[in-house]
This record gives C-alpha cells, sequence and structure tokens, in this order.
C-alpha cells in the first residue's frame, strides 16, 4: 500500500511540494485548500504529467478533509504572505487563527499523521501547531533550517566555483534575521569553508544567507521563494516515508537540548520513520551559544504574542 501525504494549502509552495513528491514518486497526494476548484485544478494537472514522468502516483485535490484521512504525513503551508500596512503582530494573529482551523481538521482526520510545518512566521506557526495538536514533539517539525543551509550551500559554491554535492552547511535558530549559519561546521568535501575564503568573504555569505528570503521577494515583487522551500519541505518528507535517519537542521520542540526549554529552534535532527528520532547537539562557541539564545528569544516574543 502507498503511503499518503496530505498538503495543506494549494499556494506556490503547496503545489511545488505536490509536485516534487510525484516526481519522487513518494507518495499519493492530497492537495487542499479553503479556495474552491484551486486544488482540483492543480492536482489534475499534476496528476496528468504522471503518464509523461512514468510515474504511479494518485494526486487528488479537495476543498473536503474527509479526502486526506489516515495520512502519513501533514505538511501544513496554509496561511497569508504579509502585506503592505500589516504588521508582525498582524500576520502572527492571522495566521495563528488559520493553523487553529487546520490543526483541528487534519489531527481529526489523520490522529497518526507526522505534522510538518512550513507556515510562517515558521517557529511560532510550529509551536502554535504543537500546542493545539497535542501530538508528542516527535511528531510535530518546522521546516526552515534545511531552506537555510541550502541558500548558504548554494553561495559556497557559488563562491568557490564548486559542485553543490561537495557542500555541507549547517544553519540552527529560528527562521529569520537571527538565524545562525555555523561556518566552522560548513565544509567542501570535509574541508571546512574557514579554510578556503576569508573572514570578510564567509561573513558576507553569511548575510546574503540571513537575507535569503527578502532577496527573492525583491526580485519577485508580488510573490516569495517556493521552488526552494517547497524541496526542503520533501527532503524531510523523503527521510521520514523511507526511514532515512538522515540529519537535517529543523526546527524542534526543545526539552533543554542547548539550554533552551518549551521552544521550537533551529537544531540538527535526525528524521525516520517515528518523525524526530534525535536531537544531535553540538559544541558551540560563546559567540555561536550566544546568536542561538538571542534567536530563542526572538521566537519567544512572537509566541508570546498569540499565547502559546
Amino acid at each position: 500500500m502507498r503511503k499518503k501525504v496530505s498538503i495543506v494549502g494549494a499556494g506556490n509552495v503547496g503545489a511545488t511540494a505536490a509536485h516534487w513528491i510525484a516526481a519522487k514518486e513518494l507518495a499519493d497526494v492530497v492537495l487542499i485548500d479553503v479556495v474552491e476548484g484551486v486544488p482540483q485544478g492543480k492536482a489534475l494537472d499534476l496528476l496528468e504529467a504522471m503518464p509523461i514522468e512514468k510515474r504511479d502516483v494518485h494526486i487528488t485535490g479537495t476543498n473536503d478533509y474527509a479526502h486526506t484521512a489516515n495520512s502519513d504525513i501533514v505538511v501544513i503551508t496554509a496561511g497569508i504572505p504579509r502585506k503592505p500596512g500589516m504588521s508582525r503582530d498582524d500576520l502572527l494573529h492571522t495566521n495563528h487563527k488559520i493553523m487553529s482551523e487546520v490543526v483541528g481538521k487534519v489531527v481529526a482526520a489523520s490522529p497518526n499523521a507526522i505534522l510538518i510545518i512550513v507556515s510562517n512566521p515558521l517557529d511560532a506557526m510550529a509551536q502554535a501547531a504543537f500546542k493545539l495538536a497535542k501530538f508528542n514533539r516527535e511528531r510535530v517539525i518546522g521546516m526552515a533550517g534545511i531552506l537555510d543551509s541550502a541558500r548558504f550551500r548554494s553561495f559556497i559554491a557559488e563562491e568557490l566555483k564548486v559542485s553543490v554535492e561537495n557542500v555541507t552547511a549547517f544553519v540552527l535558530g529560528g527562521h529569520g534575521d537571527t538565524m545562525v549559519p555555523l561556518p566552522r561546521y560548513s565544509t567542501v568535501a570535509g574541508i571546512p569553508i574557514t579554510e578556503l575564503m576569508d573572514a570578510a568573504t564567509v561573513d558576507r555569505l553569511v548575510q546574503r544567507t540571513r537575507d535569503g528570503g527578502a532577496e527573492i521577494v525583491k526580485h519577485l515583487k508580488t510573490g516569495s521563494a517556493y521552488y526552494a522551500p517547497s524541496a526542503a519541505a520533501v527532503e524531510m518528507v523523503e527521510a521520514i516515508l523511507k526511514d532515512k535517519k538522515k540529519i537535517l537542521p529543523c526546527a524542534a520542540y526543545l526539552e533543554g537540548e542547548y539550554g533552551i526549554h518549551g521552544l521550537f529552534v533551529g537544531v540538527p535532527c535526525k528524521l525516520g520513520e517515528r518523525g524526530l528520532e534525535q536531537i544531535i547537539e553540538i559544541k558551540l562557541t560563546k559567540e555561536e551559544a550566544a546568536g542561538l539564545k538571542k534567536s530563542a528569544d526572538a521566537v519567544k516574543e512572537l509566541c508570546a504574542v498569540i499565547g502559546v
């Protein structure tokens, strides 16, 4: 029996995640959205691509959560982007309201599912989903670090003119301005990038990574990134469905790890069939630890606004 992944939100991120899952033949996909016709149309279009791609995957578009029943994984991308004149608090409250409605319906239909949260502000929305679902922490994971690390890896490969396959990178902390890229744990074929480029270049790439989302928004003007965010979510889906025990930077609920309690923060996580199977604790320098604490404090502020 094939696995089943439901994706909440048929916008650019959700629909593109469905595309990646289908292209990799990972699972049958249910694409759900409140807008009538959009998930149905996108799902049918994608389904009709399967004979060409030679992939036996079924894709359903729906407005009814009954179709998501018994999903193995639910990827939640629902929410609105920040609009001109909207404060961060406005965005938080609006997306928290959407998350409250979505999570209740998802949990009722798929009480054994693993939730992957992609909605922004990411860490606060993951915290909200965790509290609403009342699942154990292994089954609610936020997507952020994979995306941020991929951006860092892209910039490193471009700078050094090497294959992206040779480049590994780690980014910790919240998904936003306070994220903590770790150059000394970022390597090219095992060689730390600090050995391959000067400090000024490293700092420039770190800052570009922090500004990665904003750089794309600036180009697009009327939207935000979706190819890389959806690919990042699907890397998590694949690691879980295939029980790969893959170590990836994800937003996880910390219970004392890194000195942080009761908060979703980006850390290295081992993902397998049970979802979050282990949090990897690495030794941080005083500067890195301070950066992570600052990032966690920023997440805590957002969570306080919506009472989670």
